[in-house]
């Protein structure tokens, strides 16, 4: 593929310009490759409910880069992205800062497969798919208090988000949690991260971001980590489920 992408990539392009992440001709036109591969292989496997080009452009990968505008990044962090199912928004996010290194933790096999795929197809180093569930893997002791930034997308409630996220981070690190209705799960969310060592540090809407005309209704939720998050946290899912926040 050439690197100058169709109109839908430029558009994202300028669109990501405005929140404040420059994308090059090139990376524009790698998101575009991995957009047409999303849309094929979703004919075979089901990863996604938006197989238009210019809604892929927006309401994945714009969806995704938001999250370079809500806190300081140095572009050389470790994320860990829970939840990936497609790749939104870990893939999307490694393709716009190529100096992060990023762990996908997908526990469905075929979305692993394809984050696998995908990885290779697009060239991306510094990628690691882990076919498992966050709460077992947070247990590991490799992984805990590991990564700078942590991400979820369509994963759970704020609170769930919470427990599944913060184990991973550093103290000091961030979560970043994308979400439609906010204030509902605030509470609950307040009292997981109580437990778990964190406090809410932002609530950012796409309005203030000047997104909402493509991305409405939706924020971003940074939870930050500030001290160790006592050890039997992440509870198991059935544990987790019979004692929810």
């Amino acid at each position: 593929m050439s690197a100058v992408a169709h109109r839908e990539f430029q558009e994202l392009a300028v669109r990501a310009a405005s929140i404040g992440l420059q994308l090059s001709a090139a990376q524009a036109a790698v998101c575009e490759r991995y957009a047409s591969e999303l849309i094929e292989r979703n004919t075979t496997v089901n990863l996604t409910a938006i197989t238009e080009l210019e809604a892929v452009a927006m309401k994945h990968f714009l969806d995704s880069f938001t999250a370079c505008a809500v806190r300081v990044w140095t572009g050389r962090e470790r994320i860990v992205d829970v939840g990936s199912g497609a790749g939104f928004p870990g893939l999307a996010l490694r393709i716009a800062m190529p100096n992060t290194a990023l762990s996908c933790v997908e526990s469905v096999g075929k979305k692993a497969r394809f984050l696998v795929d995908t990885s290779a197809l697009l060239g991306l180093s510094d990628v690691e798919i882990r076919n498992e569930r966050a709460e077992t893997l947070a247990h590991a002791a490799d992984r805990r208090a590991a990564y700078d930034v942590g991400t979820a997308r369509a994963v759970g409630t704020l609170a769930a988000c919470a427990e599944y996220l913060l184990p991973f981070l550093r103290i000091g690190g961030d979560a970043i949690v994308w979400k439609g209705r906010v204030d509902a799960e605030l509470p609950a969310a307040r009292k997981a991260l109580a437990a778990v060592g964190g406090e809410i540090a932002a609530i950012v809407s796409t309005i203030q971001l000047g997104v909402a005309d493509v991305l409405p209704g939706r924020s971003l939720v940074v939870m930050r980590k500030l001290r160790a998050t006592p050890d039997r946290y992440p509870r198991a899912s059935a544990e987790a489920r019979r004692r929810p926040w």
